[in-house]
């Protein structure tokens, strides 16, 4: 689930319930997967309604900086040029074992087309435990018509629901499959900009999304300092203040705003240049020294994530377990960085349970992204929150951590 689901839905996955610890009984021989299809994830308790803050940033009410923003049309909001409700949408994969046990994966947009249309051949008879054999063959077989996008979302999501099945048949969390804990707790970010209410929630580091780009002119980026202005106040001294200009800006536009924002001591610049832009990220990277460039939300395997690499593109990388290619490339992008010192943070993490078991399972993921549903909820709505979360409060802000039950710990179906 990402950011748009979750904020548009009113945090419904906050009502999904953990799955009931399992002991299958195997069997002899290998186990045979039975099923694909694609399922729509509900949550099984009703969500309490209410009316959010009006202008509040989680409603999606307000401008965001992104690549159609030079186009006054679509300006406004991201709703305007993605695709309508219901058309193209993220998906839930079930796949569902001769044991009878069911793995869910959550993938990117419209990637269900490729399931149904194709993987699903490829998938049935097989023992889903051979998730390296299923993962090449997945992106072999798709390699004609696509090596990112919307086929990537789709082996993301199958990749993530063999896991979940390795995990359930094992009786054992996948973080503790992935390599176990490597801290105690998670640090997280929190994403947005009711900057007063993630502060007050506990936050201490914040990610912005700027609002304005070129487009804007010198107006803008004066509005976009203090938008960062206000988040420093409000964190004080110490906290750390990140930006996600999301595909937006230029390289000119970011040296200004680098120069221009250097007073309030910004932690990272995130997706300045539109993803492709290897070479673009390499001299901001070299020309600026006040923060970090970092990027890879919208990179998708380790061949793309090499290329960063070659570049020396980006300081931190942030890959989506969805869209990346799984769990099973995840750890290779992972890999492939830790060779270089290279922190990975993977986009929208928080909110994924694979991604929160892999940050709790790799050394070089620091931290969790998160978000807040929107202010002006009843109180029990936000303690609900933070409980299905599993968020505490600690020296740097908020913490998470990964469900203890077997597999990732929920069926959303």
């Amino acid at each position: 689930m990402k950011r748009r689901t979750f904020l548009t839905t009113g945090g419904a996955v906050l009502a999904t319930p953990l799955a009931s610890p399992q002991t299958p009984d195997l069997g002899r021989g290998k186990m045979k997967i039975t099923s694909v299809k694609i399922v729509r994830a509900r949550p099984r308790l009703p969500v309490t309604p209410f009316k959010p803050t009006p202008g509040a940033w989680s409603t999606q009410e307000v401008e965001v900086a992104n690549p159609m923003s030079i186009y006054p049309k679509y300006k406004a909001t991201r709703s305007l040029f993605n695709p309508d409700p219901g058309q193209l949408e993220d998906f839930t994969v079930e796949v569902t074992t001769d044991k009878g046990i069911k793995g869910y994966g959550n993938g990117g947009r419209a990637g269900n087309y490729i399931i149904e249309g194709h993987l699903v051949k490829l998938l049935l008879g097989e023992d889903p435990f051979d998730v390296e054999k299923l993962w090449d063959i997945m992106w072999r077989s798709t390699m004609s018509y696509g090596r990112m996008g919307v086929t990537m979302h789709a082996i993301s999501g199958v990749d993530v629901a063999l896991w979940d099945i390795i995990g359930k048949a094992l009786n054992m969390p996948v973080y503790k499959l992935l390599g176990g804990q490597t801290k105690e707790r998670i640090p997280t970010y929190c994403t947005g900009n009711d900057i007063e209410q993630h502060v007050e929630f506990g936050y201490k580091r914040l990610k912005l999304a700027i609002p304005h780009g070129p487009a804007d002119g010198r107006e803008g980026m004066k509005k976009n300092v203090d938008l960062v202005k206000r988040a420093r106040q409000a964190l004080g001294p110490d906290g750390d203040i990140m930006l996600d200009c999301w595909m937006a800006w230029t390289e000119r536009y970011t040296l200004e705003m680098a120069e221009m924002l250097e007073p309030y001591r910004i932690y990272w610049m995130e997706e300045v240049l539109q993803p492709h832009d290897y070479a673009g990220f390499g001299r901001l990277r070299k020309a600026i020294k006040s923060t970090r460039i970092v990027t890879g939300e919208h990179e998708y395997g380790r061949y793309g994530f090499r290329l960063l690499l070659e570049n020396q593109s980006a300081e931190i990388w942030q890959p989506d377990a969805q869209w990346c290619g799984g769990l099973t490339e995840l750890r290779k992008i992972a890999a492939l960085a830790a060779a270089y010192d290279i922190p990975v943070i993977p986009h929208g993490g928080g909110l994924t349970p694979e991604t929160v078991a892999f940050s709790m399972a790799t050394v070089n993921a620091p931290w969790c992204e998160m978000f807040m549903p929107p202010p002006g909820g009843p109180a029990d709505y936000y303690k609900r929150f933070e409980e299905s979360y599993r968020l505490t409060r600690g020296p740097e802000g908020i913490y998470m951590q990964p469900h203890d039950k077997p597999g990732f710990g929920w069926d959303p179906a």
